[in-house]
């Protein structure tokens, strides 16, 4: 396999690192060793979770693109968020999916009522 490098201005997933791996014995362990590396990531404890090929080909044809990118969080339904700006700023809520578009709930509790609005996903974080 060709090796590629792509420098960027900024990392697109802070304290990550894409790695190609043969599953030789020790390979792991090697990454392992390296200085500043802590773990890989995975789904099951102690087996690393491969990117599949399609997903580092979009990557690349999206950072190849010269596009500006944005990376947010995988906000799940039902993930309780907090907005970050605008005028809603500092309001909790649960995020919620309605009709593929990100939705952003503000329960009343004392209604028994919810109000939604679309709000970008850019503009929430985790409360």
């Amino acid at each position: 396999m060709e090796r590629q490098e792509k420098n960027v201005d900024f990392p697109l997933f802070p304290g990550y690192v894409f790695v190609h791996l043969d599953p030789l014995p020790g390979a792991f362990v090697n990454v392992l060793k390296t200085r500043g590396s802590v773990s890989f990531v995975s789904l099951v404890p102690g087996q690393p979770t491969s990117v599949s090929p399609e997903e580092i080909a979009s990557l690349r044809a999206m950072l190849m693109s010269g596009e500006q990118l944005d990376v947010f969080p995988a906000f799940k339904e039902g993930t309780v968020v907090r907005v970050k700006q605008g005028p809603l700023r500092g309001t909790v809520g649960i995020l919620a999916k309605r009709e593929g578009r990100q939705m952003f709930l503000i329960n009343i509790d004392i209604l028994g009522r919810s109000v939604g609005l679309k709000i970008c996903a850019e503009d929430v974080e985790l409360a």
